[in-house]
């Protein structure tokens, strides 16, 4: 098999030189055996309570086969009752489990593990991979490669390395060495091909990768989250929206009832597919009447007993929607329909699961330890967030998890979504709780008392004083003293002209914001150094994400200057009257890998742009990896479409004259011929 780099000359020292290690042709020689524990509801919809990792390769060492394929399968539809049969690419292989192929297994390991996955992608042959003007927009959709978003990984070679295409026809093997002071958290990976991101991510390849901790706090260090929680059930939820429709012979969408009723529909016989980024528009998914899936299944059904803590791994790994999560007792007289269309399951919410809901205990934000638990009725999840939470149902009877409407600009689609169902919980007789609070806190003093005797009194009296975590936060704050550099950052979607341009600027300024280049570096940033990150969107609002290192939320000030990050905050869009945005307050001095970057435009009641705009700092320090990676916006038809930056981690005086010649993606395909561009 030959390669492809269509790279400059320069960056072949960066790149080119690893190609001997990069794993190209069969990949592999080992045949490991069922390696990683899986999550997805099973059978009845019921989720197993207690995950586990299985057999190993090597100590120390997981090994994914994972082939990249079309899968026939079927989704349920609520709106008919029916199974909506399905085409769609998916992974099949290695634990993927044929009963829910549209999410991906997960992948299970511990801090100082080497994680290998085997990518086969046996997908049909696509000429639009071989490159060419069109780098921003919809092509390549038979590429692909991998992203372990949120891990502190090497960027480079068969790293994290997402500057790769893997063609099809093409084997390639992946290697990421978790280092032995990873912090233990909630990660997920997906595919990360730019071009092809948001359709193959909207198929369901994404799936959750857990690193799972056993070091225990001391007077001196800190600890993993997991050392406290050890013994209470162990849920990995990953909620998706695979976007498939079926289509008329002229190509368009199928649709109920237009110009009345627009929700997809596909009649017997039909097959659903993904094929067309026409459905990732604004306001499609809503439109669409689709259901956010949970593990793979629409609507399941969990089971939990009552007043049994739980500790619920949650992961946005979709595309198009924001997650508004309640968790609401469903009235006992209320009876579930055998048709569920979006607008029946509004009224039904409204009619059986109305309430505000159960306080669920948020401990983690993308994978890293809160300094302090925050207790809420409602968490918002953007896409690629992830929330660890403790849950405990107080009664026995059934819950709806239900998708909270949210304001227009905290909004995905920049609607004020309906509320939707998302699944139930069966809750068995247990324990009766009366006041939720004592009984977590008393819990949670009850599990450091067992789990950690040597450092107990700490934790337990932490705990006591407001539900604090200090033991086991994994990162120190970022003090004003130790940054070295600024950045800045704008979203913007330039629509002067029909041809719409999805950009980033490097500053605050969006006349010099510009689509994504594969040939350019657009930031060096110097290993070892600090960087105090200021962030805007001057055109609705967009989830930043970079790769590789997290960071830490300084302030997010609305139009008015107020910080609405810090707990207790009140965010109305800058003094709207009856908005109420719940995601900010509580984020200040969180670490994160993915954050909101709100924005009120455009919006003609606005006269002078500067009232539209939210300003979000954060820091982040640059350690062990250099490299270069990519931060983009991650509504992921946004990124395929040029929202988007290639970012290099650099050695201090270091000549960097080669990397900032930029690269086109390592094209691997078959047959070609190994070239270098000068």
């Amino acid at each position: 098999m030959a390669v492809d780099t269509r790279i400059p000359i320069g960056r072949c020292l960066l790149f080119g030189l690893a190609l001997a290690a990069l794993g190209i042709g069969p990949a592999g020689a080992q045949t490991p055996e069922r390696l990683i524990s899986n999550p997805r509801v099973l059978g009845e919809g019921i989720a197993p309570q207690s995950l586990t990792p299985t057999l190993r390769a090597l100590p120390h060492e997981k090994v994914l086969n994972l082939n990249i394929v079309y899968t026939p399968g079927h989704l349920y539809n609520p709106a008919t009752g029916l199974e909506d049969q399905v085409y769609l690419r998916s992974y099949n292989g290695t634990d993927v489990d044929q009963n829910a192929p549209y999410v991906s297994p997960t992948i299970d390991v511990v801090p100082g593990d080497t994680i290998r996955v085997n990518l086969d992608n046996q997908l049909p042959a696509d000429p639009s991979c071989a490159g060419g003007d069109g780098h921003n927009g919809p092509h390549c959709l038979n590429g692909t490669n991998l992203h372990t978003h949120g891990l502190w990984v090497n960027p480079s070679g068969n790293g994290d390395n997402v500057l790769l295409s893997i063609n099809p026809g093409v084997k390639f093997q992946y290697e990421y060495n978790i280092p032995s002071d990873h912090p233990a958290g909630t990660f997920w990976y997906h595919t990360h091909r730019h071009g092809s991101t948001a359709l193959q991510v909207s198929s369901g390849m994404a799936g959750a990768l857990i690193i799972r901790g056993d070091r225990k706090p001391t007077q001196t260090t800190q600890g993993d989250l997991d050392t406290l929680l050890d013994g209470l059930p162990d849920r990995v939820l990953v909620f998706q929206q695979i976007q498939y429709a079926c289509r008329n012979p002229d190509g368009s969408i199928k649709r109920t009832n237009p110009p009345d009723d627009k929700t997809y529909r596909c009649d017997p016989g039909d097959v659903g597919t993904i094929e067309n980024y026409d459905v990732f528009s604004p306001g499609q998914w809503p439109e669409s009447g689709r259901y956010t899936s949970i593990n793979g299944l629409v609507l399941p059904t969990f089971e939990a007993r009552q007043g049994q803590l739980e500790r619920w791994r949650m992961i946005h790994g979709g595309v198009r929607d924001t997650i508004s999560l309640r968790i609401v007792k469903m009235r006992p007289s209320a009876q579930l329909a055998a048709t569920f269309s979006q607008a029946q399951a509004q009224a039904f919410i409204q009619e059986s699961c109305s309430d505000s809901g159960i306080s669920h205990y948020r401990v983690a934000a993308d994978g890293l330890t809160l300094a302090q638990v925050q207790a809420s009725n409602l968490t918002v999840f953007q896409p690629g967030y992830r929330w660890d939470e403790v849950v405990v149902f107080p009664e026995s009877g059934r819950y709806c998890l239900i998708d909270a409407s949210s304001p227009k600009s905290g909004s995905v689609n920049g609607d004020n979504p309906n509320p939707s169902l998302l699944g139930f919980v069966d809750v068995q007789p247990g324990t009766p709780v009366e006041n939720l609070n004592s009984y977590v806190v008393n819990g949670l003093v009850a599990q450091a008392e067992a789990n950690l005797p040597d450092i107990a009194p700490v934790v337990v009296a932490d705990l006591k004083a407001g539900l604090k975590l200090s033991k086991f936060v994994p990162h120190p704050d970022i003090a004003e003293s130790e940054v070295t550099g600024r950045q800045e950052l704008t979203f913007f979607i330039d629509t002067s002209t029909d041809d719409t341009k999805f950009e980033v600027s490097n500053t605050l300024d969006e006349a010099q914001a510009e689509p994504y280049d594969p040939t350019r570096l657009d930031r060096a940033l110097t290993l070892g150094g600090v960087d105090e990150w200021t962030m805007q969107s001057h055109f609705v609002s967009h989830p930043f994400h970079i790769h590789v290192n997290p960071f830490q939320v300084v302030s997010i000030l609305d139009p008015n200057g107020n910080d609405v990050s810090v707990p207790g905050a009140l965010d109305n869009d800058g003094g709207k009257p009856g908005v109420a945005d719940p995601q900010y307050p509580g984020l200040k001095g969180v670490w994160k890998d993915t954050l909101w970057i709100k924005s009120l435009l455009p919006d003609k009641e606005i006269t002078d742009p500067k009232k539209g705009l939210y300003t979000i700092t954060v820091r982040t320090r640059y350690e062990r990896y250099i490299g270069e990676f990519v931060l983009h916006c991650h509504i992921l038809d946004h990124e395929d479409n040029g929202m988007m930056q290639n970012v290099a981690i650099v050695l201090p005086d270091g000549n960097v004259a080669d990397a900032a010649k930029g690269a086109a993606p390592l094209q691997l395909q078959q047959h070609s011929t190994h070239t270098t561009t000068p």
